[in-house]
């Protein structure tokens, strides 16, 4: 059989990002490629890799010039880690490439008018900015190039940090990681320096065998902090060793858990949690409410900016005392406690079985007795019977995953037809197409990017719908 003929696209200029961290690039001819490890302005020539029928994929081969719009990462572990794949892009210009991309999707997908969308609202912090970090422990280091070339360097070091991407039983040993606060760092160091000088070995993926597995990382902005260190199996001595060290050399940890994971996964949802040291839980404050937050809760990765996100949600959906709202996928009830306050009843219906424990435990925390929650799928609950128990609603909030809602929802929605409507999402190609088929009854009037990530190709939109009609 022939070899196939390698392709080179030369010349080529970066116009744009794209999902997952990619580029857009075009040639001289109107051909789309997308590639890595390019910024918007860069001119290079690129080896395709596949070709589909509509565009090509591939890798930098020579780059002939330079984007004005780079800058020096900050990061030491750029271009390994894979975790924050715009670090060489001036935020600014991080920005300006993100609205393009919401405004685009909603006018391609959506069919919507591109003026819609309102300019991106960024992060006044770019580092420092997430309030949890999952890192994971393997015998297997990932090795760069240069470090393979040279006869200086021990390829056996076990590693503790983030996967290489594309790599499941590859990880990046990480020194400094700018995305939590530096506490984190200071964590991460020391267990790897304790756990590398008491004989502790670390996780393989082909043979399921290890002491140390994982280790969770959580913070609040009151100052709070959990970590949750899971093991691959049960060791007492080096478990109860291990514990009491982190305890002793970092007292700040208000709560300090760990799990036993034996299975193939590293999910912890099904596996028990053991205290070792303080509470179950930590504490997050978002306006009034004061929020507990366990081990497997979710929250909002950047609190600040979850302020900002709630913030433009509560005005999108111009909320009235006597108003009966819906939230749905409400998550541990975040933006249904939020604005509970201001409706006379919040009705949060939410998958995760162990969110809606941790809503119902806000809730009374909180001392809000205007709401009420329900686990289970949302396409499942959510009917005419569930609305006629509850009352139609007067505005509706939905947060779904990324995948967007699924079909059944969508037209339950449709014929629930309450007079506004508010999408968070954080996938602006899911949402189009979810405004698209809401279009039947509905106007869209306002869409709002939020960057609740810099220097990644996420982004979180706020859409405000109204009831055609009324």
């Amino acid at each position: 059989m022939a070899k196939r003929k390698k392709i080179t696209l030369h010349n080529v200029n970066i116009i744009g990002i794209a999902d997952k961290g990619k580029s857009i690039g075009k040639t001289a001819e109107g051909h789309i490629v997308f590639v890595d490890n390019l910024v918007p302005g860069d001119v290079a020539d690129i080896l395709v890799l596949r070709k589909k029928k509509s565009y090509y994929e591939g890798i930098p081969l020579q780059i002939h010039s330079l984007s004005k719009d780079r800058i020096e990462p900050t990061c030491q572990h750029f271009g390994v880690c894979g975790g924050c794949k715009w670090q060489h892009l001036s935020y600014e210009k991080q920005l300006e490439h993100k609205f393009v991309v919401v405004r685009d999707v909603m006018q391609r997908i959506g069919k919507l008018n591109p003026e819609l969308v309102r300019p991106i609202i960024g992060c006044d912090e770019i580092f420092r900015y997430r309030n949890k970090l999952e890192y994971s422990f393997s015998d297997k280091r990932w090795i760069t190039n240069e470090e393979a070339a040279s006869e200086a360097v021990n390829l056996q070091t076990p590693a503790l940090g983030f996967h290489r991407p594309g790599f499941h039983d590859k990880i990046v040993d990480i020194q400094t990681c700018h995305l939590q606060a530096s506490k984190s760092d200071e964590i991460r160091n020391f267990v790897r320096q304790y756990t590398l000088e008491n004989g502790f070995t670390y996780y393989d993926t082909k043979t399921h065998k290890g002491d140390m597995r994982n280790m969770i990382v959580r913070n609040t902005t009151l100052g709070q902090w959990m970590v949750i260190m899971i093991f691959g199996h049960k060791d007492k001595a080096k478990i109860e060793g291990l514990m009491k060290a982190v305890a002793e050399r970092f007292p700040e940890i208000q709560s300090f858990l760990y799990v036993i994971n034996q299975k193939l996964n590293d999910t912890i949802f099904d596996q028990e949690v053991f205290v070792f040291k303080g509470k179950d839980y930590i504490e997050e404050s978002l306006g009034d409410i004061t929020y507990r937050i366990g081990p497997k809760s979710f929250f909002q990765t950047n609190t600040r900016q979850a302020i900002r996100l709630f913030d433009i949600a509560v005005s999108y959906a111009d909320l009235k005392a006597e108003d009966n709202l819906y939230d749905l996928y409400t998550g541990l009830g975040s933006i249904a406690l939020y604005v509970a306050h201001k409706v006379r009843q919040v009705v949060g219906i939410e998958e995760v079985e162990a969110a809606i424990d941790d809503a119902i435990e806000n809730m009374e925390r909180n001392e809000v007795k205007n709401a009420v929650f329900y686990a289970g799928d949302v396409k499942n609950i959510l009917n005419p019977a569930f609305a006629e128990k509850h009352g139609k609603p007067d505005v509706i909030i939905t947060d779904p995953p990324r995948a967007g809602m699924h079909e059944d929802v969508v037209n339950t929605l449709l014929q629930l037809a309450a007079p506004r409507l508010v999408y968070i999402s954080c996938n602006p190609a899911t949402q189009a197409r979810d405004l698209a088929l809401l279009s039947e009854k509905y106007d869209v009037t306002d869409i709002q990017p939020v960057d609740m990530f810099p220097h990644t190709h996420h982004i979180e939109c706020v859409a405000r719908l109204v009831l055609k009609n009324q």
